[in-house]
């Protein structure tokens, strides 16, 4: 078994982790000396939760679940969250603040009052006009969700207390917590294993749930069922973030220091040995350095520096500390030294992958990718840390709630297909059948070499820009230039002849395939010989063989059709003589 994989927090709870040997840090990556002066505080950054694209939306179709939405409900989505252990629950909030969830729904981890499974979202009416601001799940699967005027609330595995109601009831509606947290605003949430934690606005930090690694640092490890300050080593400090491992719990600061407490059996701790810390214990290595951002994977560690230094430490098995080779690392071990300012980091505690992205946008990942342990980050070409998760991790979950925050902002394809036949914009009109299409001539020129010669040899100026069209239906025109627009064709078969002939005429080959699928997938008994004539005409041999063998699979009905016996003598004869050959005639 590999030691990432020893689940010291799983039931039953008297199972004991092993304790690996050990391994001291690597000497082909030395910690560098930290500087002499570290900044002396630290800005807050941004809730968990909170995605900062840089102008580039996050896809959630990447994640296959999503699939099961709409177009409509795709773009009320303002918040998700992919988790579970097989990544098949999600959780998303609307624009209008609305908590909908749909999945496998174990443990009742959707919060949607009953245990069953759903494709179809279900509402969440107990958090209606809650505006979420951080999000975390656990294995169980429980859920945490902090609110903007600093609520929280749990659901679903609760067999440890790890939703903080003080009972072990499995939670299937989302449940106000409050023990222990009169008057305090909760601003972040994370999520281990089986044990939750808390961050408030006045940076306390609160912690609750299985507790058999120390996790919950109240100095013993007995399980907690309501959330309780962590102190000892943190009281009096303010703290800025939070995340936890499987059974192991972390905590930055705002002066940038780091503190964790819980299983250490992998060195995921940092504290340079590898004994569970029953109370927060400082990682001295970082001292002089000024941590950022802090994530944990199931038994690993990365954290961020003001500077954009990346560090790693903990759990190796599958090269996701970025070393270079598979040994853990029982201390921070600084990694991507050669690369240029890290800006983000990311990992999550159900997995054993790391990301990272650095100031020109450039994503990189490692450790267990899709099954392959990739020991050294590489060099990806995602937009953004999510979709490392989406597509590589395994499970294939969300690393964070995802913001999907809509703007004014259009992309040049969303732009260009928003502008078709807009008067507003346009400077040339198509007139065909009386009807008027406007467009511009610049795309026109940019999308199309039938119309770059036509502007470059006979347009000028002081030309009418409106250009009359006799050969074409309007339908077929109108739809042809909308193509070049979206690169898409919505026509019925019997138009997309039309098009094709177009495309044919205008040498579009693109085109003409897209014609041609939309007449394959359009072919009925009534219409096959039709499409057959029209496939021989424009000499579209795929099409014709395809025509001509549905034509023949169908032969006694198709010769019953008005489209048969209205084609010219010679077509018809052909086309008998050749089916004749295919043997379609004999008994």
């Amino acid at each position: 078994m590999n030691r990432d994989d020893s689940a010291p927090c799983s039931p039953p709870p008297s199972a004991s982790p092993p304790s690996p040997p050990q391994v001291p840090p690597s000497p082909r990556h030395p910690p560098p000396l930290p500087p002499s002066s570290p900044s002396a505080a630290l800005t807050p950054p941004p809730r968990q939760g909170r995605l900062n694209c840089a102008g580039a939306m996050v896809d959630v179709s990447k994640w296959p679940l999503f699939s099961l939405l709409s177009t409509e409900e795709l773009a009320t989505v303002r918040q998700a969250c992919v988790f579970g252990t097989s990544a098949n629950e999600v959780i998303y909030i609307t624009h209008g603040n609305e908590v909908f969830g749909f999945g496998l729904n174990s443990s009742s981890c959707l919060g949607t009052g009953d245990s069953l499974s759903t494709i179809v979202p279900k509402k969440l009416d107990f958090l209606r006009g809650k505006k979420v601001v951080s999000l975390s799940y656990g294995s169980g699967p429980h859920v945490l969700l902090a609110t903007d005027d600093g609520q929280l609330f749990a659901w679903g595995h609760n067999g440890y207390s790890q939703m903080g109601n003080g009972t072990t009831n499995q939670g299937m509606s989302p449940v106000l917590v409050t023990a222990n947290l009169q008057n305090k605003k909760v601003r972040e949430v994370a999520c281990g294993s089986h044990h939750s934690m808390a961050l408030t606005h006045d940076g306390e930090v609160f912690a609750w749930g299985y507790n058999n690694c120390g996790q919950i640092g109240s100095g013993s490890t007995a399980n907690q069922p309501y959330p309780r300050k962590v102190t000892g080593c943190l009281q009096g400090k303010s703290a800025v973030a939070i995340t936890c491992g499987q059974t192991s719990s972390m905590a930055v600061i705002d002066n940038g220091e780091v503190y964790g407490w819980g299983y250490n059996g992998n060195g995921q701790l940092g504290i340079g040995n590898n004994g569970n810390q029953l109370t927060p214990c400082r990682l001295t290595a970082l001292q002089g350095l000024c941590i950022q951002q802090i994530v944990s994977g199931y038994g690993h560690c990365l954290a961020l520096t003001d500077e954009g230094l990346l560090y790693a430490w903990g759990a190796n098995t599958y090269g996701q500390l970025g070393t270079g080779n598979k040994s853990n690392h029982l201390s921070p071990v600084q990694i991507m030294a050669d690369k240029e300012r890290i800006v983000e980091v990311a990992a999550c505690h159900s997995t054993h992958t790391s990301a990272a992205k650095t100031q020109s946008g450039q994503v990189y990942m490692w450790g267990q990718c899709r099954g392959q342990s990739i020991v050294m980050p590489h060099l990806t070409h995602f937009i953004n840390t999510d979709d490392v998760f989406a597509c590589f991790a395994t499970p294939s979950v969300m690393w964070r709630l995802m913001s999907m925050e809509h703007d004014d902002f259009l992309t040049v394809a969303e732009a260009l297909r928003k502008e078709f036949d807009s008067p507003e914009t346009a400077d040339l009109k198509f007139s065909v059948e009386g009807k008027c299409i406007h467009v511009h001539k610049a795309v026109l020129k940019i999308r199309c070499e039938h119309f770059r010669s036509m502007f470059r040899s006979q347009w000028t100026e002081d030309q009418q820009d409106v250009i009359e069209i006799g050969q074409f239906s309007y339908p077929v025109y109108r739809s042809f230039l909308q193509f070049l627009y979206t690169d898409t064709v919505d026509l019925p078969p019997e138009d997309a002849i039309g098009l094709l002939d177009l495309a044919t005429s205008y040498c579009e080959n693109r085109l003409k395939r897209l014609c041609q699928q939309i007449i394959k997938r359009g072919i009925t008994v009534e219409n096959a010989f039709t499409l057959l004539s029209a496939a021989i005409r424009y000499d579209a041999e795929d099409l014709e063989v395809f025509c001509f063998r549905f034509c023949v699979n169908h032969l006694t009905q198709v010769t019953q059709t008005g489209a048969f016996w209205q084609v010219d003598g010679g077509m018809l004869k052909e086309f008998i003589s050749k089916a004749s050959r295919c043997g379609a005639f004999k008994n």
